[in-house]
């Protein structure tokens, strides 16, 4: 129902990831598996640096995603100095249920902080999204947790604005088949229901802390194709709803801040677009204006960004608008007007290299972390880079 909703609105000296602190003016990359091709569907990770520089990963894994049962969240790490990643281990499973998208952050307190949400009834609209924190990250081993909850988000009734605006959007589009118009009454429908207003809010990309403390954990519903933020102001203890973007179609945001305290939402495009879609919001993120499309290409695949020590921005995105076998890197020196320097991941005639996570290590060097498919299996690849290896351009 969704896809028919959205479609009718609209080189270098390899370094070791954990050898010695990096130059931002020096030229390093690196890049390996975090383990070999899995036969099994290995997706969607997220990546923290922990305060004694070690690096953790997550990801799902399983033999399908929403519709199989089996399917739960593993790690790896990766110890500061090192140049191999642990064996994979398990960091959560719901048994009898899916775990599916990941995030991770280290917060104020140098916790571990997992995301991710259960898929009770096998649709993506009726997952919940649940956290776990580790106090004690740094210990050798696997992750082990000390408090689990489930995010209940109850966001304020948005379903007046959102059945204007698509129906607004609706109105634009030429005649539509018997078929699209009784799906675009389905989602008109749902848009007042509490039930999928409330559930189906799902993570993908990292939390932006901002300067106020406050903690942005952007979420995505598809539902609807709709994204909104979940918001901490007490150091993730509670959660509330802010409101949600309402450019059907734009989903999975990642989250940058300007100097001036503007925050831009840059999302995946879940329409026709082929553009990766943008809105800002200036009141912390609360509320969105409205959704517009960037120039940047996007073939409906995730993204994630960074603000780098230096005030700029660095994108990783599928600069495609059909496939994902090409991966790049952007970065912007003037907070997102425009995007001049651009270097590939990955470049290749085929294969699936997608849904990247992004940071910065405290040692300036980037770790880019993304699902690598692949003839042969399936894994999760790790990236290090400085800013540097990107502008230089060969």
């Amino acid at each position: 129902m969704l896809r028919i909703i959205v479609l009718c609105l609209l080189l270098l000296v390899p370094v070791p990831a954990g050898a010695q602190d990096a130059s931002p003016t020096e030229v390093m990359f690196s890049s390996e598996l975090i383990f070999p091709l899995h036969p099994q569907h290995n997706h969607a990770p997220g990546v923290a640096e922990l305060q004694n520089g070690d690096l953790v990963v997550s990801w799902y894994r399983g033999s399908g995603e929403r519709t199989a049962d089996d399917v739960a969240v593993w790690g790896a790490r990766l110890a500061k100095g090192g140049t191999t990643w642990s064996d994979a281990f398990l960091m959560h499973d719901t048994p009898g249920f899916p775990d599916c998208n990941t995030a991770l952050m280290t917060n104020a307190e140098g916790h571990l902080v997992l995301f991710w949400p259960v898929i009770v009834a096998n649709t993506w609209e009726s997952c919940l999204t649940r956290m776990k924190v580790s106090r004690h990250p740094t210990t050798a081993g696997p992750i082990q947790w000390d408090s689990e909850q489930a995010l209940l988000l109850k966001p304020a009734d948005f379903s007046a604005e959102a059945i204007a605006a698509l129906d607004e959007q609706v109105a634009a589009l030429p005649p539509l088949p018997e078929k699209n118009r009784k799906s675009i009454q389905e989602a008109r429908d749902r848009l007042s229901q509490k039930l999928y207003q409330r559930l189906g809010w799902q993570p993908r990309c990292k939390p932006t802390v901002l300067p106020s403390g406050r903690i942005l954990l952007p979420l995505y519903t598809d539902t609807f194709s709709l994204s909104l933020m979940a918001i901490s102001d007490d150091g993730g203890q509670s959660w509330f709803a802010g409101k949600p973007t309402l450019g059907f179609g734009a989903i999975q945001p990642t989250v940058l801040r300007r100097n001036d305290g503007t925050l831009v939402a840059w999302m995946r495009e879940n329409g026709f677009s082929g553009r990766v879609r943008v809105a800002e919001s200036t009141d912390d993120g609360m509320s969105w204006g409205p959704v517009t499309s960037s120039n940047l290409p996007n073939p409906g695949s995730g993204l994630d960004g960074v603000r780098l020590q230096n005030g700029h921005w660095l994108l990783v995105y599928n600069d495609t608008t059909s496939d994902r076998n090409r991966l790049a890197v952007s970065v912007s020196v003037d907070e997102g007007v425009t995007w001049k320097a651009t270097r590939h991941l990955e470049d290749q005639p085929s294969g699936s290299f997608h849904y990247p996570c992004v940071i910065q290590g405290a040692d300036a060097r980037v770790h880019v972390v993304y699902s690598y498919f692949a003839e042969g299996g399936k894994s999760m690849k790790h990236a290090a880079f400085t800013e540097a290896w990107v502008l230089e351009q060969p």
